[in-house]
């Protein structure tokens, strides 16, 4: 039995974040949509991660990623919630209503419904801002290969939760 709620390799990756963050005396925020909390779940399983984490975001339905982070309607209904102008307005929305010095956005298709021809199931959008930086958000656009059921789903979730927290690694 793990001594983490979460898998290793997870917690592996979020305790570098936690100690590399607090070192650099950045704090971070994150904005999650597919993740559902688990990004911020993974720093706050690791002890000191109070220095680092300042707030995470679960905004799930498109309502509330209008409400709770100030995405325009514009952007949802233009370019879809998964989307790299939805993600990089998440995570300007995320920054801006926090104290971090650096927000993290993901939302995506985790399946196994969803998916469309153009947005396929396993079909993730990151994006990641610095405070007071110049120049554009840095976004992406990923696919990660899951399969059909639970099992997929789980892995689509597993693999966007490290590529965030990898975005985080100062």
């Amino acid at each position: 039995m793990s001594m983490y709620l979460i898998p290793d390799d997870i917690a592996e990756l979020a305790a570098r974040v936690v100690a590399e963050n607090a070192e650099a005396g950045r704090k971070v925020v994150t904005a999650e949509s597919c993740t559902g909390g688990l990004v911020a779940g993974a720093i706050t399983e690791i002890a000191g991660s109070s220095s680092v984490l300042d707030r995470g975001f679960v905004t799930y339905s498109n309502e509330s990623k209008m409400e709770a982070l100030g995405v325009a309607q514009d952007i949802i209904e233009t370019f879809g919630a998964v989307s790299i102008a939805c993600v990089w307005a998440m995570a300007i929305g995320a920054l801006e209503r926090s104290n971090a010095d650096v927000a993290v956005a993901i939302s995506g298709v985790a399946g196994p419904g969803g998916g469309t021809q153009l947005k396929p199931v396993g079909t993730v959008v990151f994006a990641r801002v610095t405070r007071n930086s110049e120049g554009e958000p840095e976004g992406e656009s990923k696919f990660f290969e899951g399969g059909d059921g639970p099992e997929g789903r789980a892995s689509i979730r597993h693999q966007a939760t490290i590529c965030a927290l990898e975005l985080l690694l100062p």
